[in-house]
């Protein structure tokens, strides 16, 4: 078996929010199950595929058995800095965004993060792609950034 980083009783913070992917009994699938940043402690380890190692990790707080992938987790221990944002979320800009003048992002664009960094200068920041600006990524502070309004 692969060389997992974790074992039975260890502690361990989700780096990104999970859903259910449909296995998750009693729930719709999309259901949100655990918010990044939660601790929980590795109950039992396994494969998924034979290349992937699951962590069945019970959070306590919201009294849930998930199974994460590795790459979602860190040690409990570890520096985390919270964000608002996560991979794959859509957000829109909070003020036009502009590089030596010109206006590359207007007010309210959507993108899509593509890379959460929490250790920029001056706080965590995102690479974000914007539909109207086909082919680049910029490098945008948390605070340039807002949810998009979701009215129902």
């Amino acid at each position: 078996m692969m060389d997992a980083r974790w074992d039975y009783g260890e502690a361990v913070r989700l780096t990104r929010n999970v859903r259910n992917d449909g296995t998750y009994p009693g729930l719709e699938p999309g259901a949100f199950l655990v918010r990044r940043g939660s601790i929980g402690y590795v109950v039992d380890v396994g494969t998924f595929l034979q290349d992937q190692i699951i962590y069945s990790v019970n959070f306590l707080d919201e009294g849930k058995i998930v199974g994460c992938r590795e790459e979602e987790l860190i040690g409990a221990d570890e520096p985390w800095t919270p964000s608002k944002f996560e991979f794959r979320e859509k957000v829109q800009a909070a003020k036009q965004l502009a590089v030596g003048g010109e206006v590359l992002v207007a007010l309210g664009a959507v993108g899509e993060v593509i890379k959460v960094i929490r250790d920029a200068p001056g706080g965590v920041a995102y690479h974000v792609h914007f539909s109207s600006l086909p082919g680049r990524v910029l490098q945008i502070p948390e605070a340039t950034l807002e949810a998009i309004d979701h009215k129902d």
